[in-house]
């Protein structure tokens, strides 16, 4: 297993480009199950995640060709139905969460489509109640036990979801893309991620409403075509990349952030005081000795909590935790989606970070202002997000901190340790230690 030995205290200057958003990846390349045509697939991620969905699709009988570095191009004409029995199938699904992005495609298109028990990141319970739920209400009759969700005909209807989930939205969207009538969605998620995904549905010949809302109508109809789309910035790499320069007292440019896709994340660094510019659709990170922590207008602690969009992306609160270990002020951080996302501060605590995990969801921290480096530990990386958080401190503390279990960045994150010492770090990676 390979690990990160980080030297930290070394700033950071230069430019850097996201990569394309995993989360829109995972989405986008499922809904190519729902033609035999070709669809063209530009600044796809080059990211474990998602080329291991890639390899998936391939083993399923989608044809796939790699046009360039981030381009592909997708041709789902002859799926292998039996192979979705397979043990070689179950192996792959249970690597990857985005797996269950595959069961609305399947059942639209063929009628038929296997659970495969996803995988992904540590981070507590993620139900999947919304996909079935839907599903379910298209007519769909799911066996949990067996694995396998059937339908002889999917219709449309109107439903009301008992959450905002994206990856359940965009389940039920590719299946009832299809579907025979007209399907509405009502607290239907809405990120920029899920909005890719209906534009691009949209141009295969799909008839979808309401996009950037929550209320989705969907008439179905007969077949899709091919298409070509070209995936957003990460906007979780983006988020990442302001708290790394502001933690290590940085200047940074990050190049093409698709600005207005990012929402209320920029306003969130603000309140942290970090400072930034727009140029264009660039993002400009000053150097900053200190940044201070806002309070609420009553005086009161300022809390950072996550929430559906446009509220604040449960990815990023690890970051803004982390960066508020070296901010002026205290804040309350409240991650509400995620039971067990908070637990690597004891890392953090570990390091000299003074924090107060209150319970499962909050946290309090209390900012040395730059007056007190972290120490360098040894420490483990949990999940993706929690795993970048864990080197923006290493790269920040006094000494050589070492990092396990990177395989959880490199699911998130393209050759991270190559693309940050090429602006100033120091990260060593070490193969099968």
């Amino acid at each position: 297993m390979a690990i990160f030995q980080v030297e930290g205290g070394h700033r950071l200057h230069g430019e850097i480009t996201p990569q394309g958003a995993k989360n829109e990846a995972l989405q986008i390349l499922c809904a190519t199950l729902l033609t035999p045509e070709k669809v063209i697939v530009r600044n796809v991620p080059q990211i474990l995640d998602v080329l291991q969905l890639i390899e998936l699709l391939k083993a399923m009988g989608v044809e796939v060709e790699k046009l360039s570095e981030e381009c592909y191009s997708f041709r789902a004409a002859d799926i292998n139905l039996d192979y979705l029995q397979s043990e070689d199938y179950r192996r792959r699904g249970t690597k990857l969460r985005g797996s269950v992005m595959m069961l609305g495609p399947l059942l639209a298109r063929f009628g038929v489509a296997y659970i495969p028990k996803p995988g992904g990141d540590k981070i507590g319970r993620r139900r999947l109640d919304t996909h079935f739920l839907g599903f379910q209400k298209l007519g769909a009759e799911v066996d949990f036990a067996a694995g396998r969700v059937t339908a002889k005909e999917l219709k449309g209807t109107y439903m009301l979801l008992d959450e905002a989930s994206v990856t359940g939205t965009a389940n039920i969207v590719m299946a009832a893309v299809l579907a025979k009538g007209t399907t509405t969605i009502y607290n239907a998620a809405c990120e920029p991620y899920l909005q890719q995904l209906c534009k691009m549905l949209n141009r295969m010949g799909a008839k979808i409403s309401g996009i950037a809302s929550n209320l989705l109508t969907i008439e179905g109809v007969e077949s899709l075509g091919g298409t070509e789309h070209t995936m957003l910035p990460d906007m979780i790499e983006v988020g990442s990349f302001i708290g790394m320069a502001a933690m290590n007292r940085s200047e940074l440019l990050i190049r093409n952030v698709s600005f207005e896709n990012l929402g209320i994340i920029p306003a969130q660094f603000a309140r942290m005081g970090i400072q930034f510019e727009q140029r264009g659709d660039d993002l400009y990170i000053p150097q900053q000795d200190h940044y201070r922590i806002e309070t609420f207008m009553d005086g009161s602690i300022m809390t950072i909590a996550d929430a559906p969009w446009p509220g604040l992306t449960p990815d990023l609160l690890s970051i803004f935790l982390v960066v508020a270990t070296q901010a002026k002020g205290a804040v309350l951080i409240h991650q509400k989606m995620f039971e067990s996302r908070l637990f690597f501060v004891d890392k953090l605590i570990d390091m000299g970070a003074q924090i107060i995990l209150c319970d499962p969801h909050r946290a309090t921290v209390i900012g040395h202002n730059h007056e007190v480096r972290l120490r360098a530990t040894r420490m483990s990386s949990p999940d993706i997000r929690a795993g970048v958080a864990l080197l923006i401190a290493a790269m920040s503390a006094e000494g050589v901190s070492t990092i396990q279990n990177i395989d959880q960045i490199d699911r998130g994150y393209r050759d991270i340790d190559r693309r940050l010492n090429a602006l100033g770090a120091r990260i060593t990676r070490l193969e099968d230690f």
